[in-house]
């Protein structure tokens, strides 16, 4: 029934999910050009402060200040599972020093583990399970409850 002079709202439609970008879709860069602590880690920046690392272990995330983090986190990372966001006093793979940019366009991968960057945006992905993170000044955020079409590949060199 409507009532003469009155308008009817819509209800809100949820919002889209975020998007995932394919890291997969970027060239590989050569990964032992970005090999510190002794080989143990690979290492990119990205951004103003901000460090990546995929560790030997198959543990992988970035520390500094991500971007429209959840709840002002400064550091997101996984291993076996979802990754998840925390806050540390300091950023924690700022140990590894002036890490190498990782150039837009392009991906880290080692093993199950890829990382891509756009120039904005950066996501890493398990292929173990798909699961992994997206850093961006729109929204910074976990993969692991939403499905994803892309399987990461990985180059070791």
């Amino acid at each position: 029934m409507s009532v003469p002079g009155v308008a009817a709202a819509d209800p809100q439609a949820d919002p889209p999910p975020p998007t995932v970008p394919n890291v997969n879709a970027y060239p590989p860069v050569k990964t032992s050009e970005y090999a510190v602590m002794d080989n143990n880690w690979y290492a990119f920046s990205i951004g103003e402060g901000i460090t990546c690392v995929l560790q030997r272990t198959g543990s992988y995330g970035c520390s500094g200040p991500i971007p429209a983090a959840p709840n002002g986190a400064n550091l997101v990372s996984g291993g076996p599972g979802v990754p998840g966001f925390a806050s540390s006093p300091a950023p924690v793979f700022a140990v590894v020093g002036d890490a190498k940019p990782l150039p837009p366009n392009t991906r880290l991968s080692y093993q199950t583990i890829s990382c891509g960057f756009d120039g904005v945006t950066t996501a890493c992905i398990d292929g173990r399970n798909q699961a992994g993170f997206v850093i961006s000044p729109t929204g910074s955020f976990v993969i692991g409850q939403q499905e994803s079409d892309f399987k990461p590949t990985f180059q070791i060199g």
